[in-house]
């Protein structure tokens, strides 16, 4: 069994957490109707995920074999058959949708658009240069409007510029992280990476880490914002999100980090108590807006 939960990556469902930004931002945690659409959205997009990384482990078992890390991955050790996984896969995908159509709030095409982006990421826009990782960024992003317009809730555009310039950050990060640790076997793995260069990538990864901090930080004082939320003091969160991306930066350059966003995430204390930090003031900050 173990091989088996290996194959759905239970620790990348941490990902699916940006279906919650509508709940937060939205004042919505106490509405019980919503925080049930959230939670269903959440376990579909959990489902549909590990359907995914099964299907991504199955179409590229070969090269993850010439990977120092993935080539211990299920598939491509051999831990798990073809045919298990395939099996594996259809069960996660189709009860994974089955809860986004029938009780993950009311655009369930989002779900469907999220199967097929992956089917087209893994069939060969993956190779594709750039649009490889703005196509990553898209799948958060449909994440984000599960748990807002998904489930009734006006989504700020600010806080979705804010999330997809954050996920091309970890996208670009992931890449760069890939092109270090393969150094001159990289194509061979991912043929897209024989397009970036180390140079290229840190120009990408310093604007997109650039973009974030000036769209949240323009998020947290915006009129709109104060007074949606009650409250100007937002902008106090902003140091937490300051301190979390210069220590990815760390962990990138200094710690082969970057690889894998949510193991880098749960493993280092850093990003946990900033992280941890960010959550619990955003909350006080909005608790005490609305009182």
């Amino acid at each position: 069994m173990m091989p088996l939960l290996r194959l759905l990556r239970p620790h990348q469902w941490v990902k699916n957490g940006f279906v919650f930004l509508g709940l937060l931002f939205g004042h919505a945690w106490n509405d019980p109707h919503k925080v049930t659409l959230a939670l269903t959205a959440f376990a579909a997009f959990c489902l549909i995920s590990s359907a995914v990384y099964v299907m991504n482990d199955l179409v590229d078992r070969r090269q993850d074999r010439a990977h120092p890390k993935k080539r211990h991955r299920p598939l491509a050790s051999g831990a798990v058959s073809v045919s298990a996984a395939v099996a594996l896969m259809a069960i996660c995908g189709g009860t994974g949708l089955a809860l986004g159509f029938f009780g993950g709030g009311a655009l369930p095409g989002l779900f469907v658009g999220y199967v097929l982006l992956n089917v087209g990421y893994s069939f060969g826009l993956k190779h594709v240069v750039i649009l490889d990782v703005f196509l990553i960024a898209a799948g958060f992003m449909l994440r984000i409007l599960a748990g807002t317009l998904g489930i009734g809730i006006a989504p700020s555009q600010w806080l979705l510029l804010t999330g997809l310039l954050l996920t091309l950050f970890l996208g670009f990060a992931k890449r760069r992280a890939e092109l270090g640790a393969l150094q001159d076997d990289s194509t061979s793995h991912r043929r897209v990476l024989e397009h970036y260069s180390e140079p290229l990538l840190d120009q990408m990864i310093g604007v997109a880490a650039g973009g974030v901090l000036v769209a949240y930080s323009l998020y947290t004082l915006a009129p709109e914002t104060v007074h949606l939320h009650g409250t100007d003091k937002l902008v106090y969160t902003v140091p937490f999100v300051l301190y979390g991306m210069f220590r990815y930066l760390f962990l990138l350059h200094r710690r082969g980090g970057g690889g894998d966003p949510a193991l880098d995430l749960v493993r280092d204390p850093h990003l946990l108590i900033a992280g941890a930090g960010w959550l619990a003031v955003t909350l006080w900050l909005l608790q005490a807006g609305t009182r």
